[in-house]
């Protein structure tokens, strides 16, 4: 593979947006630091399963879009691999088998040393098909459930509930309800990041047939949803800092506000679909910003 190859790769790998699968797992290893559980391999481990699976999600993404006909010349966003002619379908499809590969050898690898009864490795096996699954059925398949209006329940499930709460509970061997705060934050921030991804493209999804949720609720609703991610996840880690931390550390979460704030405020005020169209980075930062202060903060509380 010359230079230029690795380059169209790495591009429709979709880097900028690995942040989430990041915040994830950092969220979950520090609440398990923070109960004096912490292990590096394991979250390494799940580090590394967790990029993969946001990969494995780009790749299917862009090859089910292309093939489905939504990827075309009205389409706002920056340009995919397929869409480009820089990648072939046959090639992308061989791309998905590899990355599933090693999505499968880092996940068993993970279970293996984290788990420690056959329950909890039946049950993290299931979790980790599921995570397979529902990073191809997106948008591959003839009923991919990104078409249906369904990724952003599935973007809360996988980038917040089990990427969270799975990270942690792979650490400390239990399962704290308090946990699903931390969790349901990250979770609905990275549903942010998809929501501006269907805002921007809601009159090219609407056309092409793809029923998001943003293209269901109609553009005002959806900048209105928008806001209600951002302030959801605000809440949450308010919520666990004052239950749970007892501490001036476990507010550091806060000074990603005034971020969240004016982030939230274009959005609101945005015109069309294509004034969204730099705020997709700005929203992901913000994503990152915000679970990173929060992970310093517990860690930190714990000190």
């Amino acid at each position: 593979m010359n230079s230029s190859s690795l380059a169209i790769w790495l591009d429709a790998a979709r880097p900028k947006t690995l942040p989430l699968a990041v915040a994830s797992i950092v969220c979950g290893s520090a609440v398990a630091g923070w109960q004096g559980s912490f292990s590096a391999l394991i979250a390494g481990l799940a580090l590394l399963t967790a990029l993969l699976l946001q990969i494995l999600s780009n790749l299917a993404n862009d090859y089910g879009d292309a093939v489905k006909g939504t990827d075309n010349k009205h389409r706002l966003g920056p340009q995919r691999a397929i869409q480009s002619g820089m990648v072939t379908p046959s090639a992308m499809r061989n791309a998905m088998i590899l990355n599933t590969i090693l999505t499968i050898t880092s996940g068993l690898s993970l279970i293996f040393i984290a788990c420690n009864n056959l329950q909890d490795m039946f049950g993290f096996m299931l979790l980790g098909l599921m995570a397979i699954a529902a990073s191809i059925a997106y948008t591959v398949g003839n009923k991919p459930y990104g078409y249906r209006g369904l990724g952003d329940l599935s973007v809360l499930m996988f980038f917040g509930w089990l990427g969270v709460a799975g990270t942690y509970y792979l650490q400390a061997g239990q399962i704290d309800s308090i946990i699903m705060l931390p969790a349901t934050a990250c979770g609905l921030l990275s549903v942010g990041v998809l929501n501006i991804n269907n805002l921007r493209d809601i009159d090219n999804d609407r056309a092409c047939g793809k029923l998001t949720l943003a293209v269901r609720m109609g553009p005002d609703w959806g900048r209105k949803y928008h806001l209600f991610l951002l302030a959801g996840s605000v809440v949450c880690l308010a919520l666990f800092a004052a239950l749970e931390l007892h501490s001036p550390f476990g507010w550091l979460f806060v000074l990603s506000a005034p971020l969240l704030f004016k982030h939230g405020k274009q959005v609101l005020q945005s015109a069309d679909g294509a004034a969204l169209r730099p705020m997709m980075a700005t929203m992901v930062k913000c994503a990152l910003l915000t679970n990173l202060l929060f992970a310093a903060g517990v860690v930190l509380a714990a000190t």
